[in-house]
């Protein structure tokens, strides 16, 4: 299985590589249309190859698609915490009532009953 994922990452990465060399190209990118421009009286604007802005585009989606995850699934990573520490909670009270109800037994007894 490791030597296929090893594989697919080498194939991936010599695509993106082709790719890249393929659209060296510069491209002009703008902030905004050019009518919105003069309306608001400034525009900003660069120039660079199509490669980064294609791959620069994929690196922003998965960026935004992982925030955006984070914070869905806050209210279930907080469910679990308010869980794990409950769980925490009553086995320290089990402890408790063991020791407590194993308090004037033999004490070979007392280890059989905590350890079930």
């Amino acid at each position: 299985m490791r030597y296929l994922r090893y594989a697919f990452l080498v194939t991936l990465g010599i695509i993106l590589i082709s790719v890249s060399l393929a659209n060296v190209q510069s491209v002009e990118l703008k902030l905004m249309p050019d009518a919105l421009a003069e309306l608001l009286g400034f525009n900003l604007s660069t120039s660079l190859p199509l490669f980064l802005i294609v791959l620069g585009g994929v690196v922003a989606g998965l960026v935004i698609g992982f925030m955006w995850e984070w914070l869905r699934e806050h209210k279930h990573r907080r469910d679990a915490t308010t869980k794990k520490s409950e769980v925490r909670k009553l086995e320290r009270e089990v402890k408790k009532l063991k020791k407590k109800q194993n308090e004037g037994q033999d004490e070979v007894l007392a280890l059989l009953d905590e350890a079930s």
